[in-house]
């Protein structure tokens, strides 16, 4: 199936089933599909969080009553990277934390690039370019925000005695326009939202002959409240995404540390529980959010998180609040909650391809050879899909 083909077929399928994936499940006190609501309901958490942690089996489990998903393990099979993993030297990959060495390992074998310059887009200390180096490109520009990390990347740079300089620059700035030439491999790995598509657009005018990028965090620096696609199929499309609906494709993630998971799940049910709580001080029916704080706050009280939230937001509480009454109603809307964004986690990956295919397209009417696989399993990271192009 071409990305014009796979791409039409999401959008069918997304369209289709809109009521199941855009919506916020905070905001629902019981299941909102009478088909599903029996089945999520007398699933334990357990059994939730196992079915979480395997999309295919959410799926199977979903398809059911969803017949659209049936086929959603098949549209969303991106074949891997044929290149075989690197390895490189200790002194290398010195310094570069946890995971994100696989990542590099598996990006870099992507690239292979052996003649051309690279540029490498909001790159940090710049460890993609040396590897790439080291693997045999030419020379490397890297381009980053942080002064710090710039100095940093530069440092290493003369350590390693590599052909690379970087510089600071705001990538969302017209200043960076001079960076981004024809006669060069433009690189990025998980540069945010807007940033990866200044590059695109930036790459698409300058006609730079190849692009290699993994997207990432698509919500991020966009101009506007609505998704604008890149793509002219994709801007004919009648899917109107907002933010929420951008990070609901990040929501895959690599499991967290124990105590992180445990943290979320207190602030899950801390915040739904004000919510209820907020239902007899307001007299409201709907959810009424408040901003994000510092995880900490969770090892505290409810009652003191009830205090902070009432501080930010201004609105009064009771002289003495009925903690064990309002975590146990907060305990039946996180059920509830849960099982709501269980359902919408079955059109993640279905959605987050819908908006890398937007970028391939876009490139390919824009007169490149488009290839999209996945560089590395999804364990080491959910976001390892990578898109390779080159001018015809």
């Amino acid at each position: 199936m071409s990305h014009l083909e796979l791409f039409q077929t999401l959008d069918k399928l997304l369209c289709a089933t809109k009521q199941y994936w855009q919506c916020t499940a905070f905001e629902h006190r019981d299941i909102p599909w009478p088909e599903l609501a029996s089945k999520l309901i007398n699933l334990n958490d357990e059994q939730v969080a196992a079915l979480e942690a395997n999309p295919n089996e959410l799926n199977v489990f979903l398809a059911d009553s969803i017949p659209a998903l049936q086929d959603a393990a098949v549209l969303t099979h991106i074949a891997r990277l044929s290149t075989p993993t690197l390895e490189f030297p200790f002194w290398l990959t010195n310094g570069v934390k946890g995971r994100k060495v696989a990542q590099l390992q598996g990006f870099v074998a992507g690239v292979n690039e052996h003649a051309l310059p690279i540029l490498e887009w909001c790159a940090g200390k710049g460890h993609l370019g040396r590897m790439l180096i080291h693997h045999g490109a030419p020379k490397s520009v890297s381009v980053e925000l942080q002064t710090k990390l710039v100095e940093q990347g530069n440092q290493l740079a003369i350590k390693h005695k590599m052909p690379i300089s970087s510089h600071q620059v705001d990538v969302m700035s017209d200043s960076s326009s001079q960076y981004v030439e024809a006669k060069q491999h433009a690189v990025a790995l998980h540069a945010c939202g807007g940033l990866h598509q200044r590059l695109m657009r930036l790459a698409v005018e300058n006609k730079t002959q190849k692009l290699t990028l993994s997207p990432c965090c698509y919500h991020l620096f966009q101009e506007s409240d609505s998704y604008q696609a890149m793509s002219q199929v994709a801007s004919a499309s009648n899917l109107d995404l907002t933010a929420r609906d951008l990070k609901l494709a990040l929501q895959e993630t690599v499991t967290a540390g124990q105590r992180i998971s445990k943290l979320r799940h207190i602030e899950t049910h801390w915040r739904l529980s004000l919510d209820c709580l907020l239902d007899d001080v307001m007299d409201k029916s709907y959810y009424f959010p408040v901003p994000s704080i510092n995880k900490a706050m969770f090892s505290g009280t409810f009652t003191e998180f009830c205090q902070w939230a009432a501080d930010v937001k201004g609105f009064k509480l009771p002289a003495i609040i009925d903690e064990a009454k309002y975590l146990t109603l907060g305990a039946k809307r996180k059920q509830v909650s849960q099982r709501v964004e269980l359902v919408r986690h079955g059109f993640r990956r279905m959605l987050e391809l819908w908006l890398v295919l937007d970028r391939c397209l876009y490139l390919e009417q824009s007169g490149y050879a488009v290839t999209l696989r996945e560089f590395c399993d999804k364990s080491i990271t959910p976001r390892n899909f990578i898109i390779q192009c080159h001018l015809n």
